[in-house]
């Protein structure tokens, strides 16, 4: 979860009407429209992740409906979720949370219950995404994207490929300062007590305590935690691994054949990343025609192409280019995936642990 599934795109402005540049890519700029409560039902006001949208999209999608859509960007589900809450939900129609948040948002009471009959295209979803664990049945959520967590590397800077995550601190030494991390409390804590033998998810304080002090005895070697700024420092050379989403491993391959992605042996996260409805929406029937709209067959592929992620949609999937659908980064076999989970929700006592161990770590 394009600049990373995380990131904006580098070729478009992601509003239709202004973005700046700075210095690390694209930031929203002080003249885009401000979001309303009372709504419009010829605009769409749309909550995302950077990469998801581009130019192209949003215009198709304003031809084919006579709805403007205008895509505004979070970096996290904590802080979309956190933003939700503040403005009492009233903003946005369409908002893109990952799976685990889809759950947390529906125990919070802040979804709309989908009605189905007024969406078209759910049978074409792949049968295990047409009921996904944290959102049986599709209820509330239809799924968008997906993919795994894994670890990029410079084949030609390390005397040995990483198979595993135990392979940043067996090559600390070498690695030092050469190391990015992602900015996300729980994949890095996660893919940690995955190297030690616990769950993605573990709730156990002794279990996040040994990942905690695992990762503090790696933090010399590590550059940052980042979710996007890896992508040219990688490219330049600068650094020889960087923790990422296999969509953006993708794309910056792409840049680089010397460039490979490992989905590390034992096991890392299997995410994705939904369309949901705010209870407050102010345009549900421009909400409904979104989701539609990216339900289309040829919209998924041509997204999933142009976008770098996996759709969940099966006649989409078979619409894809046979290097696409053969692409092991995107679409990786059966096998290679069996030791992955999928993030799910914590209890809040727990949640502050993480946050603890977060901060301490991330801090200084």
């Amino acid at each position: 979860m394009s600049l990373n599934r995380r990131r904006f795109l580098q070729s478009s402005t992601l509003l239709l009407t202004g973005t700046t540049l700075s210095s690390c890519g694209w930031t929203l700029a002080s003249v885009k429209p401000t979001p309303t409560r009372q709504g419009s039902a010829d605009e769409l006001y749309i909550y995302t992740w950077a990469g998801y949208t581009d130019d192209d999209l949003l215009q198709r999608f304003q031809e084919e409906t006579g709805i403007r859509a205008v895509a505004d960007v979070f970096d996290s589900n904590e802080a979309m979720l956190a933003r939700l809450q503040a403005s009492g939900g009233g903003d946005y129609s369409i908002i893109y949370p990952s799976d685990y948040m889809v759950q947390k948002m529906v125990e919070l009471d802040l979804l709309l219950e989908l009605d189905h009959g007024q969406i078209v295209g759910l049978d074409r979803l792949f049968p295990r995404f047409q009921n996904p664990v944290y959102d049986p049945h599709n209820r509330y959520s239809i799924p968008l994207s997906w993919g795994t967590t894994g670890l990029i590397y410079n084949r030609t800077q390390l005397s040995e490929p990483p198979q595993d995550w135990d392979y940043l601190w067996e090559h600390q030494g070498d690695l030092r300062k050469r190391i990015t991390l992602l900015n996300d409390v729980r994949e890095v804590i996660g893919a940690t007590l995955r190297s030690l033998g616990y769950s993605y998810n573990s709730t156990d304080p002794e279990a996040l305590e040994a990942a905690y002090e695992k990762l503090r005895a790696l933090k010399p070697a590590i550059a940052s935690f980042t979710s996007d700024a890896w992508r040219n420092q990688i490219l330049t050379g600068d650094l020889m691994v960087a923790m990422c989403y296999a969509p953006d491993a993708n794309e910056v391959m792409q840049e680089n054949p010397d460039l490979q992605y490992v989905l590390p042996l034992s096991g890392s996260s299997l995410w994705g990343d939904a369309l949901v409805i705010p209870r407050s929406a102010p345009n549900v029937a421009g909400a409904y025609a979104w989701m539609n709209f990216m339900l289309q067959p040829d919209i998924a592929a041509e997204i999933c192409d142009r976008l770098s992620f996996a759709t969940p949609n099966e006649q989409a999937f078979k619409q894809l280019p046979r290097r696409i659908r053969e692409n092991v980064c995107l679409f990786p076999p059966e096998p290679a995936i069996g030791n992955c989970e999928g993030l799910i929700p914590i209890d809040e006592t727990t949640s502050a642990l993480y946050d603890r161990y977060w901060t301490q770590l991330t801090s200084g």
